[in-house]
């Protein structure tokens, strides 16, 4: 039994959880603004096939703000946003993607790991289901925090354009 792989489609801005080659979960998301792409400095969503390299946020509450993949110690309110307007918010928990195609998301001027992709919460009211964000993959608060306790360290993640999930 093979474990859970997470399936992102950029044309319907979906995020699937499959399991044993079935969909158990299926989330709206937002990935980039720019599109798909793979390089350095692009704000585009990279494609292909990667792993969840790291797990950031575990027990911490919804809405814990993150910078540099650190707990800053604050909590997302509106207060703070009117406080540090235009701040990409990295919210709630962390996984943080490492490519696994040499010369087309991994190393050089097309690595993930490098890039700081990553799948995130923000902002509750953000719009999911559009393009927005700066190249991650943006996820509401509720939905990050579920799919991070269902998947591990080395859970295979695909993103495709147009994916048949």
């Amino acid at each position: 039994m093979a474990g859970p792989e997470v399936h992102i489609d950029v044309a319907q801005q979906r995020l699937h959880l499959v399991v044993d080659g079935v969909t158990e979960r299926s989330y709206a998301i937002s990935t980039a603004l720019k599109g798909v792409g793979e390089r350095n400095g692009s704000g585009c969503t990279p494609r292909g096939q990667h792993r969840v390299r790291a797990k950031v946020g575990a027990g911490c509450a919804p809405g814990t703000v993150f910078v540099g993949r650190r707990a800053t110690g604050e909590v997302y309110s509106p207060e703070l946003a009117a406080a540090h307007p235009g701040r990409d918010w990295i919210l709630s928990r962390i996984l943080w993607l490492t490519g696994c195609e040499p010369g087309v998301n991994r190393g050089g001027a097309v690595d993930t790991l490098r890039r700081y992709i990553y799948l995130h919460g923000c902002p509750d009211g953000t719009p999911m289901g559009v393009p927005a964000s700066h190249g991650c993959v943006r996820m509401a608060n509720a939905d990050v925090m579920d799919l991070f306790d269902r998947v591990a360290v080395g859970t295979l993640v695909r993103i495709e354009e147009g994916a048949a999930s």
